[in-house]
């Protein structure tokens, strides 16, 4: 079945995406939750994404509805389906950046993430999957919740980035990784120690390399590079804030340098 067809997403968001009146809220979102699965990229990427994306930040989407898109979107972690796997992110960034928080969405989506293979941006017939960026989003979101050990989402970030790979960043999939982990770092309660150890790994794998370098090596190479232009200038812990200073930026920086010297 089509979920164009069956609810005018088109006409809600006309209305300044008003609830449509005679409508159960919670048909709606499950309504939205299939849409956000599609394989049409018009139907999942569309005006169902711009319904859910404005809902939840005007709470028409409250509490208890967001903890049942939760679960769902943290199942599709393990769905067959590219375009679930990689849009199950993005839906959870919308929902943990409203505050809401559950231990198993960090547990599946830890898990997944590292462990995806089919990492390209975009897709004639599928359209923006973006596994990535999306994750990368939802990683620095996550880094930036109090419930969650900003150590622990560095070592993801780690485990993404050292995972092989053929395909080649070429959709801002660095740009949005530097981002995330920026994000990370400013969390105040990292040590100087705690915020240049997750290098080490890099460093380590760096070392043992020859020529001509692998792919995943160039996707690093670039997410530190960004990395470091972000630990001079601050980093935006959301979209539309100010610039904040990374507390260890001296160190991140002449860690940075020394890793990246090796390439």
């Amino acid at each position: 079945m089509n979920t164009a067809e069956t609810t005018d997403w088109k006409n809600i968001a006309a209305d300044d995406y008003a609830l449509p009146s005679g409508r159960h809220l919670g048909g709606l979102v499950e309504e939205l939750a299939a849409a956000l699965r599609d394989p049409d990229p018009e139907v999942r990427d569309g005006y169902p994404y711009m319904v859910l994306r404005t809902w939840i930040e005007r709470d028409v989407i409250g509490p208890e509805h967001r903890a049942g898109l939760g679960a769902v979107m943290s199942a599709r972690f393990d769905d067959p389906e590219i375009q679930a796997r990689t849009f199950a992110p993005l839906v959870l960034n919308m929902i943990v950046s409203r505050g809401d928080f559950d231990h198993e969405w960090l547990t599946t989506f830890s898990r997944w993430y590292p462990a995806e293979t089919d990492l390209r941006g975009y897709h004639a017939e599928l359209g923006w999957l973006h596994a990535a960026a999306h994750g990368a989003d939802l990683l620095g979101t996550f880094g930036l919740h109090p419930q969650v050990a900003p150590t622990a989402m560095l070592d993801l970030a780690v485990a993404r980035l050292l995972a092989p790979t053929t395909y080649l960043f070429d959709q801002e999939e660095d740009d949005r990784l530097a981002q995330a982990i920026g994000r990370v770092l400013t969390r105040p309660e990292l040590t100087e120690e705690q915020a240049v150890a997750w290098l080490a790994p890099i460093e380590a794998d760096f070392a043992d390399l020859g020529a001509p370098i692998p792919t995943y090596v160039s996707n690093c190479l670039r997410t530190l590079r960004g990395l470091y232009i972000l630990a001079d200038l601050g980093v935006r812990r959301t979209r539309s804030s100010e610039r904040v200073p990374l507390p260890h930026r001296v160190a991140i920086k002449n860690r940075l340098a020394e890793v990246l010297r090796l390439h």
